[in-house]
């Protein structure tokens, strides 16, 4: 996983509220276990609507639920395979969320008239994890972030990340757990 300091660059605009997981990355293309190629299946029925337009920015500004319905963790992994690494939003499901940030993948949230505004008034953004906030023209918008999540991204750790980070602590448990010869058991 990438360390994450600040995201900044021109966003993408999604309108939508109560956006699921099945129309983020539909069922059909759920067969790899690889977290890469998903990119090309995001939001696979919308992309086929008249006028949809949706670049892939760093930065994925959308409506309130986002990330809705079953948990699969293909959701995210598509958003990011598309190219984006920050996700705006006045709400995220919870395993949706939780889902992001083991990947990589920042989800914001701020309150729905701040997500209006960005959504109308700005081309760009930045979101600066350090100081908590998101900025846009000549706005400043604090967010909320789980501290041990936030180390976490900081200091790009995924699962496995955190356990190599305790290499030497387990190491020195299971030198100290073994035994020569089986163990045995009074009765």
């Amino acid at each position: 996983m990438n360390k994450i300091t600040k995201i900044r660059g021109p966003i993408s605009v999604l309108r939508r509220s109560d956006v699921d997981t099945d129309q983020i990355i539909p069922k059909q293309f759920l067969k790899r276990v690889e977290r890469t190629g998903f990119g090309e299946f995001l939001f696979y029925d919308w992309a086929k609507e008249p006028g949809w337009d949706l670049d892939p920015n760093p930065i994925l500004v959308t409506g309130r639920n986002f990330g809705c319905g079953s948990s699969r963790e293909h959701a995210p992994w598509a958003l990011e395979d598309f190219g984006f690494k920050a996700l705006v939003a006045p709400s995220f499901a919870d395993i949706f969320y939780s889902n992001c940030t083991k990947v990589g993948l920042l989800p914001v949230p701020i309150p729905e008239e701040d997500v209006n505004e960005l959504m109308d008034s700005a081309t760009e953004a930045e979101i600066d994890l350090e100081a908590q906030v998101v900025r846009f023209g000549d706005r400043e918008v604090p967010f909320e972030i789980d501290a041990e999540i936030k180390r976490r991204m900081l200091n790009g750790l995924d699962d496995i990340g955190v356990t190599l980070s305790n290499e030497e602590v387990i190491a020195t448990y299971e030198q100290e757990r073994e035994r020569p010869g089986p163990v045995t058991t009074a009765l």
